[in-house]
């Protein structure tokens, strides 16, 4: 405003003051250098101590990190686990094994061990080879593998075209999705079959890599694999490698058996010893801890034998002591009958539990009293009586209510609520105190009569008609997919009989259910948590103090030990000395309380190569971790916030369900593998996969079904419906449940119409004449015990 005159004033030398700088000039300059010192020096120490501590986080995990690296290469640390999967059935994996045991062993022929020490590596080194097709071995192998070694041939590029990536066939594109889910230890991927040009080689392995680089994680290198140089290349940079295994592995201590026995038990007959040698992984095991044998169950251990390891990293073996009957047993340990884990598996119900005492006559006296008082209180009255003006009600209204009343037990439930029906002297009264829609005129009762005159024409109809005419109208009205809850009512059955197990819910995300309320009687073999989560770090704290202690009943991982696990049946032993030739047995250690059986609630989700139907209750075998069992899961929705969730009939492709089952206690987190075996036919299919969710039996599950009827004639808010009911009784049972539509009207029955159970009903809005008129009816679902718990005797 002031143009060039105005006022112009010297710019402060920092760009924002504040308040110690505009209040320095009235402090001394004894104190501003005081001050001054010391803001330098705690700006100082705070700036050395934040050094110091990242020096010393730097150089933990440089310990940490050398410390792993001399325990894999020392002769403490169990073998690694190499693990070659052929990508397709044209890859040859035998002759692949051959040579790298050759380059390891440093010997150019000969038979040579699956477990080789190699002193110019410095490592020892197990070697599996996946065969092709079969599901079960390739995902034992998986488990227990250090190293996936995904082989890949490229003749196929030869024979089609590149684009159409022949790498990887249908088998080992499953068996992939199985090995993510089950969580990838380190990778890498083998190519064979190069040209012997380096021009073609460079070009073909470029194109390979480009092909297959999307299958595998960011970090999975590729290697060409066809001569004893690219081995040995191969084998010096794995052993700079940092191995990381997935974590649920870690937590558990196992052992991969490379040699099974049995030794006969005198005292139990169909009982034997199963004698299980191989080297000890992740974590100690003590003699007293359950361990579960893959496919065989829980068991308790007689003793562990350590042994001299036959693969010594320094020494040379002139002869395979692999294949030797006798081994030097190095220590014995025996377990403590008083510490022992004891084998619990089910819980041993109480018959008493239940009692109750017999009432004595003043209780019996007192009830009465209490249900005449009730029935005195059930009368009818006017909108809008007072209690004042009801005591002036004369005797007869009073008779007419306990009439009423005296039909009350016959009522369906509607949330904890019960309803009754009025007998044919109240039929006056009922559209007085039921429509709270509005009235009709006389034209709409006149419509009311002739409706009625209808459905009495309706009364002659032969059973055949009226099921005939029920499937054209479900045909034109409902699909299965749209409306899967939909069942029909029986013609021969009563409905408040076939359906007395079902109730009405007049809210289902608010309406209460008591999780204790008659449970099945598998709920008393089982085993509930006040608080799981707590448990849950009890056990895990507990688990890791035994091995910070090194107790003496712990064998240290690295070791190679014999488990001679006790009471095994001899059926399951012999089964297990046959799959040995093929499929790794595993024997994992089990945590506090593993064993007892609960109520198990897993996430999971149909696999895409599965395209037959899985229905609840049908029996499938989990893969949880290392451990399998059988069991016959019911399936239901996550509904977040509802404390019920409901039951499906079927595992729905493309979207995660909760599949709840009686199984062993497992504690999360642990991946889950769902087979299941097809009738005449050996090897199991891919079903399913997801992870363990939670233990948790008050978890409540309701079955779902759905009952629906059909107008004949429809005046405004009213309408009579006919075929949700077959009977006068069945509609008077299922009165207090609310009705609605498809197209969004809720209402209620007013009474049955005629002698085949055909119904008035209001609704609050105009009902059209091609709506479909539903009932929802609740029941709580549970999970069915299985036959056998186990799947080794059906592989």
């Amino acid at each position: 405003m002031g143009g060039s005159r105005a006022q112009l004033n010297k710019p402060h030398k920092s760009r924002f003051s504040t308040k110690s700088s505009r209040n320095l000039h009235k402090t001394s300059l004894k104190d501003k250098s005081r001050i001054a010192k010391s803001e330098r020096n705690v700006a100082k120490g705070a700036r050395a101590a934040r050094l110091q501590r990242n020096k010393m986080l730097r150089e933990q995990k440089k310990a940490a990190l050398l410390k792993e690296k001399r325990a894999s290469s020392s002769s403490t640390s169990a073998p690694l686990v190499i693990l070659l999967f052929g990508l397709s059935a044209s890859v040859n994996v035998e002759s692949l094994a051959e040579d790298l045991l050759r380059v390891l062993s440093n010997d150019g022929a000969g038979d040579v061990s699956s477990t080789v020490a190699s002193s110019e590596y410095k490592m020892r080194i197990t070697v599996l080879k996946a065969p092709h097709g079969d599901l079960l071995s390739c995902m034992e192998m998986a488990k227990v593998a250090d190293l996936i070694v995904f082989v890949a041939s490229t003749i196929s590029l030869y024979e089609e075209n590149a684009s159409d990536c022949g790498y990887i066939d249908s088998f080992g594109s499953q068996c992939l999705s199985v090995f993510r889910q089950l969580g990838l230890p380190n990778t890498a991927v083998f190519l064979r079959d190069l040209p012997s040009d380096q021009k073609g080689k460079n070009e073909l392995k470029k194109l390979s890599m480009s092909n297959l680089a999307g299958e595998f994680p960011e970090d999975c290198k590729f290697y060409p694999a066809d001569t004893k140089d690219e081995l040995h290349k191969f084998l010096w940079l794995f052993k700079e490698q940092r191995l990381t295994v997935p974590h649920w592995r870690n937590q558990r201590p196992y052992l991969m058996s490379q040699k099974v026995d049995v030794v006969a038990d005198d005292l139990n007959s169909g009982k034997c010893t199963l004698l299980l040698t191989g080297y000890l992984h992740a974590h100690s095991l003590s003699v007293n801890q359950l361990v579960h044998v893959s496919g065989a169950g829980d068991f308790q251990l007689q003793k562990i034998e350590i042994l001299k390891d036959p693969n010594l990293l320094k020494l040379r073996k002139e002869s395979d002591a692999m294949d030797s009957d006798d081994m030097e047993v190095v220590r014995s340990m025996d377990p403590d009958f008083m510490t022992q884990e004891p084998l619990v598996v089910e819980n041993v119900p109480d018959p008493l539990a239940g009692e109750q005492t017999w009432p004595t006559e003043a209780e019996m006296a007192e009830a009465d009293r209490n249900q005449k008082q009730k029935r005195l209180k059930k009368r009818i009255l006017p909108r809008g009586t007072s209690e004042y003006q009801a005591a002036w009600i004369v005797d007869e209204t009073d008779d007419e209510g306990s009439a009423s009343g005296s039909d009350t037990d016959d009522g369906m439930v509607l949330d904890g609520t019960e309803g009754y029906f009025r007998g044919p002297k109240e039929t006056e009264n009922s559209d007085i105190d039921d429509d709270d829609q509005g009235s009709l005129d006389d034209r709409d009762a006149d419509e009311e009569t002739d409706m009625d005159s209808v459905m009495m024409e309706d009364d002659n109809l032969t059973r055949e008609q009226i099921e005939e005419e029920i499937k054209k109208i479900k045909a034109a009205h409902a699909e299965d997919e749209e409306f899967p809850d939909e069942v029909d009512t029986p013609l021969d059955i009563p409905a408040r009989k076939r359906f007395t197990k079902f109730r009405g819910l007049k809210s289902f995300r608010t309406s209460s259910w008591d999780p204790k309320e008659s449970l099945p009687p598998e709920y008393a073999r089982i085993f509930a948590f006040d608080n799981f989560a707590k448990t849950q770090k009890h056990v895990f704290a507990k688990f890791l103090d035994m091995k910070q202690e090194n107790r003496d009943d712990c064998v240290p991982a690295g070791q190679y030990v014999r488990l001679h696990i006790k009471e095994v049946p001899t059926p399951v032993a012999s089964k297990l000395c046959l799959l040995v030739k093929t499929v790794p047995i595993i024997a994992s250690g089990l945590f506090q309380h593993e064993s007892k059986m609960s109520v198990l609630h897993f996430s999971i989700k149909k696999h895409d190569t599965y395209d037959a139907p899985i229905k609840s209750k049908e029996e499938l075998v989990f893969h949880v971790g290392f451990r399998q069992f059988v069991a016959r899961p019911i399936f239901s929705t996550d509904d977040m916030n509802s404390d019920k969730h409901k039951m499906e009939r079927f595992l729905h492709a493309g979207r995660f369900a909760v599949a709840s089952i009686y199984a062993p206690i497992s504690f999360p987190p642990l991946p889950l593998i769902v087979l299941k075996i097809a009738e005449g036919s050996a090897a199991p299919a891919l079903a399913a996969v997801g992870s363990l969710r939670c233990i948790d039996p008050d978890r409540i599950i309701l079955k779902k079904i759905v009952l629906t009827g059909y107008p004949q004639r429809v005046s405004k808010l009213k309408a009579s419906v006919r075929y949700m009911f077959h009977s006068p009784e069945d509609v008077r049972w299922f009165k207090p449940v609310e009705v609605y539509t498809k197209c969004g009207r809720h209402g209620r029955i007013k009474e049955p119409l005629g002698t085949h159970g055909a119904m008035k009903c209001t609704f609050n809005g105009v009902l059209q004449q091609n709506d479909t008129v539903c009932m929802s009816l609740y029941k709580r679902a549970y999970p069915k015990w299985p036959e056998h718990r186990f799947p080794i005797l059906d592989t």
